[in-house]
C-alpha cells in the first residue's frame, strides 16, 4: 500500500494526537492488520494487537472478545459498509478514529485491482461525530490538518487549504 509514498504527515499527527490522551500503560487493539502505523505506536511503547484481516462488516469476534482499554480505527471506517454494528460491539471505553475526509473536489477512493482498498464512506466531520453519538461516544476531543501535495494544478492548491484528515477520541457513554 505504501509502495511509493509514506505518510509521514499524518502518523506525526497520528501518533501526537494519540501521546496527548492515554500512556503507553494501556492496552490497544488496532482495527486492520498489522500495518506501518501499528509497528510505529509498539516502537514507542505501545501495547497494541491488531485484528488479523477478518472482513469487520461480517464478523466482530474480534470486537467481542477484546480486552483492550483503547480501540484505534485508524483509516479504516471509510472501508467499512457498516461501521455502525462496529462501533456498537467495541468493548473498550476510549476510542480513537481517523478518516481521509470527504472532498467536493474529487471522487471516493476506488481501487480497480484491490477489493480492501477502496472508500465505501467519505465521511465529512459532522457524520462520523453524528455516527459516534447514534451508537454510545462522546467526543472528547478532535482534529483536522491538510494533506498538500507537491504538484502544480487546481486540485493541489486545494488541498493545500482543505482539511483532509479527521481524527476524534471518544469515551464511551455510560
Amino acid at each position: 500500500m505504501y509502495e511509493k509514498t509514506f505518510p509521514n504527515k499524518r502518523f506525526k499527527h497520528t501518533l501526537e494526537f494519540l501521546r496527548k490522551h492515554i500512556s503507553t500503560s494501556e492496552t490497544i487493539l488496532d482495527l486492520g492488520v498489522e500495518n506501518p502505523f501499528s509497528v510505529i505506536m509498539k516502537e514507542q511503547g505501545f501495547s497494541v494487537t491488531n485484528t488479523s484481516g477478518e472482513d469487520l462488516d461480517e464478523n466482530q469476534e474480534a470486537l467481542k472478545n477484546a480486552t483492550a482499554t483503547v480501540t484505534t480505527a485508524f483509516e479504516i471506517f471509510e472501508h467499512l459498509l457498516n461501521p455502525y454494528t462496529i462501533l456498537k460491539e467495541i468493548k473498550s471505553e476510549k476510542l480513537f478514529i481517523s478518516i481521509p475526509m470527504r472532498l467536493w473536489f474529487t471522487p471516493a477512493y476506488r481501487s480497480k485491482t484491490d477489493m480492501w482498498d477502496r472508500h465505501y464512506h467519505e465521511f465529512e466531520d459532522w457524520q462520523l461525530d453524528w455516527l459516534l453519538e447514534k451508537t454510545g461516544w462522546k467526543i472528547i476531543d478532535r482534529q483536522k490538518w491538510t494533506n498538500p501535495v507537491k504538484q502544480i494544478g487546481i486540485r493541489p492548491l486545494l488541498r493545500k487549504f482543505t482539511n483532509r484528515y479527521y481524527i476524534v477520541y471518544a469515551e464511551k457513554v455510560k
